[in-house]
């Protein structure tokens, strides 16, 4: 598992690395690069909330984990809303009509994350196409 996550972990670093310096220069303004890393950074914090979403309450009995939270069990309403909990967004694990076990941030932050992605993935992408044109007349 070590032998895994150093490497990944040691890029992570590089890239930060780079971002950062991009940040602090000022370049960052006309660097599709940056644009595209900040797209990576931002993808895998909603990775990381989606995890957080969804282990939320996680317990392979969720009414030991309804328990566990200070609220009644209501296995009818789980019964009549079985679709409710088990769909990939939004995130739910409801105890019963009234509380779910899921932070309230996360589906927002869900959404909002991968939003900012797309964007900083649209303004790299379309940076690439202004410099790619601006070498093209400058070779002219």
């Amino acid at each position: 598992m070590t032998v895994i996550l150093i490497p990944i972990l040691l890029s992570l670093l590089v890239g930060v690395w780079f971002w950062s310096h991009s940040l602090f220069s000022g370049t960052w303004r006309h660097s599709p690069a940056w644009f595209a890393w900040s797209a990576l950074f931002l993808l895998l914090g909603a990775g990381v909330t989606y995890l957080v979403g969804s282990l939320a309450g996680a317990s392979l009995d969720p009414e030991e984990a309804c328990h566990r939270a200070g609220e009644a069990y209501d296995q009818a309403y789980r019964r009549a809303n079985f679709e409710e909990y088990t769909r990939w967004f939004p995130l739910r694990n409801k105890c019963h009509a009234d509380y779910d076990l899921v932070p309230t941030w996360v589906n927002p932050a869900l959404v909002t994350l991968t939003a900012l992605a797309l964007a900083c993935t649209a303004h790299a992408a379309h940076l690439a196409v202004l410099r790619r044109r601006t070498k093209k007349k400058g070779t002219s």
